[in-house]
């Protein structure tokens, strides 16, 4: 079963909310004058039906008080002394892809879509294409004007991202993931975060479900998805309240949308290319380089309004799996990090010891409550961050190390 999505401008009377008998709810993805205030979820009967004025009660209880805070801040914002304008910095947009041109093409769509009103001094996009196995990505990517082909023939992620980031010219560099539509408010989130601090190493934004078809895409939101919220926030190197901080680098955001310096980038040596090598070991670079951007002693920014719309995994066994990428990838991220940050060590053993500790917790609650997907996903996760420890940075290296080689 899966869930309804839809999207609601929260100034306007909703129309009625009508499922199908093969969904048991809702996800709502709200607005107030177009900015995005809100996203929440209710299971409801399988083909139920709620008039307009019990969707408006509806929406009523869940986002009243995100519409008043979202009031509060444009009153408050009218009335704050306007900054020094500052001179808009040119932006870069990479997108890393393989032998998926159908979402590609989804993505350059949303993008053409919101590029006229870009508020940035130009605007590039890079689309790299990553070891194809066919000349699909090349034909999507003639397909839309103003897109720069790359090619990067050296399979892996952080491959990719190392080629868009010299290929790139922009003075920020964003990257987007093929499975992720942009938020018509994604430009200007942007902008509005480097404007809030445009001395910032580094930018993350908000990550909503595009779709909520499956189980498997329900559970995951229901889980937490990749939601870090619709306020936003600013790192920096120390966290009150959070003594592991840095090290728990997952709290930034997302890989899927995130945009750089990227001068910094080409100082901090680029993306780790033993993480993010593909099947073996599909993560880790996000982790990695939001650790060394906050390490190298510039802030990162989070901006809700920085917003994408993410194609969630359609299977159980692929969310199961994602999961397990998860656990593997966080503890390749910690490995490395011990070897090349002795000084956080004492926070990167505490961060192991807490993470393991909270999987066998969750595992715990799963069983005793006789959750088999709970424990599924949790046991899937403890287990890949096991292999992480016992050496798969190492073994990843030795990949990355021979594919440089192959194509040396």
């Amino acid at each position: 079963m899966g869930y309804l999505r839809i999207d609601l401008e929260l100034t306007q009377p909703p129309p009625a909310i009508a499922l199908s008998p093969e969904q048991d709810g809702v996800g709502i993805v709200a607005r107030h004058e177009g900015r995005l205030v809100g996203f929440a979820m209710r299971e409801l009967p399988p083909g139920a039906r709620l008039e307009p004025p019990e969707a408006e009660d509806l929406a009523e209880s869940l986002f009243g008080r995100a519409v008043l805070i979202d009031r509060a801040a444009r009153e408050l914002a009218a009335r704050w002394p306007e900054a020094d304008a500052l001179l808009a910095p040119t932006l870069s947009i990479a997108i890393c892809t393989k032998d998926r041109a159908a979402r590609l093409r989804r993505l350059l769509g949303s993008l053409e879509a919101v590029r006229a009103a870009s508020p940035f001094a130009s605007l590039e996009v890079l689309v790299v294409d990553n070891a194809p196995s066919d000349d699909s990505t090349r034909a999507a990517v003639e397909a839309f004007d103003g897109v720069r082909y790359v090619l990067e023939p050296r399979a892996g992620l952080d491959f990719a991202r190392n080629a868009a980031l010299r290929a790139a010219t922009g003075d920020l560099l964003a990257f987007l993931d093929d499975d992720v539509v942009v938020d018509p408010g994604w430009l200007q989130g942007l902008h509005t975060a480097w404007t809030r601090a445009p001395d910032a190493g580094g930018y993350t934004g908000l990550v909503l479900p595009f779709r909520l078809d499956t189980e498997a895409q329900v559970q995951f939101e229901r889980r937490g998805g990749f939601g870090r919220g619709f306020r936003p926030d600013e790192f920096r190197n120390a966290r009150h309240g959070n003594t592991l901080h840095p090290v728990g680098a997952g709290i930034l955001g997302a890989g899927c949308d995130m945009c750089f310096d990227r001068r910094l980038l080409l100082e901090l040596g680029g993306f780790d290319e033993a993480l993010d090598t593909g099947a073996p070991l599909p993560g880790g670079g996000d982790l990695d380089i939001f650790y060394r951007v906050l390490r190298a002693g510039r802030a990162m920014v989070y901006e809700p309004s920085y917003a994408v719309h993410h194609e969630h995994r359609e299977t159980l066994p692929q969310l199961e799996r994602q999961y397990w990428t998860w656990g593997l990838g966080f503890m390749a991220f910690l490995v490395k990090s011990w070897r090349t940050d002795p000084a956080l060590r004492p926070r990167q053993a505490a961060t192991v010891w807490w993470w393991l500790c909270d999987r066998v917790a969750a595992m715990a609650r799963a069983a005793l409550r006789r959750r088999r997907l709970e424990f599924r996903f949790a046991w899937a996760e403890f287990r890949g961050g096991l292999q992480g420890l016992a050496g798969e940075y190492d073994r990843s290296r030795a990949r990355s190390r021979r594919i440089r080689e192959q194509a040396a």
